[in-house]
């Protein structure tokens, strides 16, 4: 008999890096490294759990940034030169480490790998990761959301309605273009909420949206069941809260599991270890140093020193650690459940680009973790937000308190020195969006001035992404996160007076919609006036 649920939320997004007026580009290599150490292995487990028939659900929330990349036929055909780059380093290290056995071992396991992931991505999935994902939707075991349309961080853009309204607006007609329909659940952008948001995403048709535990354990009303029930926002959008404990044991650096000493380093790849002139045809520019995914240590504790990784150890304590993870929600649904009027629900959400990414062997793991969670012997099963709401639809009342996930809990990590003069230029703009919307909207426009016009908030949302105030406060490639701010409030400024002059370049305007080719279907009237559904 089931006590309780375990929802597993990942969360797949990164930000649009598009540059086809370069013939290569640094960034795009996040999205190249996600896809063959996160995505492909993600969906290729999937793929196993669905042909052993393993009963599990699993959510993942795909944001319309990483949808339209990954859609992409340019970036489509340069994730398969990054590949065809990173085997023939592979080649060559397996030479290279002839005479040293362990790692000559690892050298030929890193050529399968990457020869596995240029077999599934090309003749099995054709490129197209996003039908391999919604084949497992339509089967029933997993549930696709999404989130704002850039990743905008919310409660800092609610100077205005239009703003919010429009990145959660956008995000949806992006999922829809795609899947064919709108999902019932929202990420919040770095769970960032502000009381009030909950009616904007109601006018959008979302059912539900998560949130760190403070949000809930502060709301308006101490919620009964804490992080373990759901709250209804008072008008049917339910709020689900982060777990704690499963926060801690996954993303804890210093207690969570990704740290233990068996598993793979990180931060130890042989684009820093071995000699420039070795490793130049493979680095950026072959002479800046960056990491090429060939790793061949260990975590092995805090020392300089790192012990070579070995894979067969490290698979033993990923299942050993979800057999730990697995035994501690159960224990704990047993306690809760004999406190609660309903079965508890345990949300744990996590970034997606973890799970073999940043933790190598976080796929293993995640993957035994759905396997013993079909088990029948115990008394949790795995199960979607959706899924506990069509079985409790009734929840108790309350407002969420503003929160995130972020450091310190609120707003700090994306509003401080680094990254405060941001913020009155994107309301200036907003603005002027707003106002030409409201001058235009009901006037006949040509063809050039409805594309421009597009266009302009096209720059816009870009400009109101996330990620750039992230990567200005965490300092990691803060010159290319300020240019690409400057650069899409730069192209905004000059399609509206162009706009305002009437003095519209064809040829700028051509070139603009080439670099940032992103929601083919806006419509600049969208951004005006609105008029709330009771």
């Amino acid at each position: 008999m089931t006590k309780g649920y375990l929802s597993i939320v990942l969360h797949a997004h990164l930000p649009y890096v598009h540059h086809p007026e370069h013939d290569s580009f640094f960034e795009e290599n996040w999205l190249y490294e996600a896809i063959t150490d996160c995505y492909l292995p993600l969906i290729a487990m999937l793929d196993r759990l669905h042909q052993d028939q393993v009963r599990y659900r699993l959510t993942l929330s795909l944001s319309p940034p990483l949808i339209t990349m990954l859609q992409d036929e340019l970036l489509q055909s340069r994730y398969l030169r990054h590949l065809s780059r990173l085997l023939e380093l592979a080649e060559k290290e397996i030479a290279r480490t002839q005479e040293q056995p362990l790692f000559h071992e690892l050298a030929k396991r890193y050529h399968q790998h990457f020869l596995q992931a240029l077999h599934c991505y090309q003749n099995h999935y054709q490129g197209d990761l996003l039908a391999a994902f919604a084949k497992h939707q339509r089967a029933g075991s997993l549930e696709l959301i999404t989130t704002a349309a850039t990743h905008g961080f919310l409660p800092l853009l609610n100077v205005s309605e239009a703003a919010v309204r429009t990145q959660i607006n956008v995000g949806l007609a992006t999922f829809k273009a795609r899947f064919g329909y709108t999902p019932e659940g929202f990420w919040l952008p770095e769970c960032a909420y502000y009381p009030g948001l909950e009616h904007l995403l109601h006018d959008a048709g979302i059912r539900y949206f998560f949130l760190d535990s403070h949000g809930l354990m502060e709301a308006s009303e101490l919620p009964r069941s804490g992080v373990y029930a759901p709250i209804d926002c008072g008008n049917g959008v339910m709020a689900f809260g982060r777990d704690p404990a499963c926060s801690q044991e996954v993303w804890s650096a210093e207690a969570g599991y990704p740290g233990d000493p068996d598993y793979r380093e990180y931060y130890r790849d042989i684009g820093f270890d071995l000699p420039l002139d070795y490793i130049g045809p493979y680095i950026l520019d072959g002479n800046t140093r960056i990491n090429t995914g060939i790793k061949y240590h260990r975590i092995t504790g805090d020392s300089a020193y790192k012990e070579i990784y070995r894979p067969d150890k490290a698979q033993a304590k990923a299942k050993q650690h979800a057999e730990d993870f697995i035994s501690k929600r159960c224990q704990h649904i047993q306690a809760l459940a004999t406190d609660m009027q309903q079965p508890p629900i345990i949300v744990a959400p996590y970034d997606a680009e973890l799970f073999g990414h940043w933790w190598h062997e976080g796929p293993w793991w995640l993957e035994e973790v759905l396997r013993l969670a079909s088990q029948d012997h115990h008394d949790l099963e795995t199960t979607s937000c959706s899924d506990y709401l069509q079985r409790y639809p009734t929840q108790q009342q309350a407002t969420p308190s503003a929160s995130s996930w972020g450091d310190q809990g609120y707003n700090a990590f994306w509003l401080n020195d680094s990254n405060d003069w941001i913020y009155p230029l994107l309301h200036k703009a907003g603005q002027e969006m707003e106002k030409l919307v409201t001058d235009l909207a009901r006037m006949k426009v040509n063809e050039r001035q409805q594309r421009a016009l597009n266009q302009a908030l096209r720059s816009l949302l870009l400009a109101q992404a996330s990620d750039w105030p992230f990567i200005l406060k965490s300092g990691t490639t803060a010159d290319y996160a300020k240019k690409r701010l400057t650069d899409h409030l730069a192209r905004f400024n000059y399609l509206h007076d162009s706009i305002r002059k009437n003095r519209i370049d064809e040829r700028y305007l051509s070139a603009l919609e080439v670099m940032d080719d992103i929601f083919p279907d806006i419509d600049f009237r969208d951004y005006g006036v609105f008029e709330r559904k009771e």
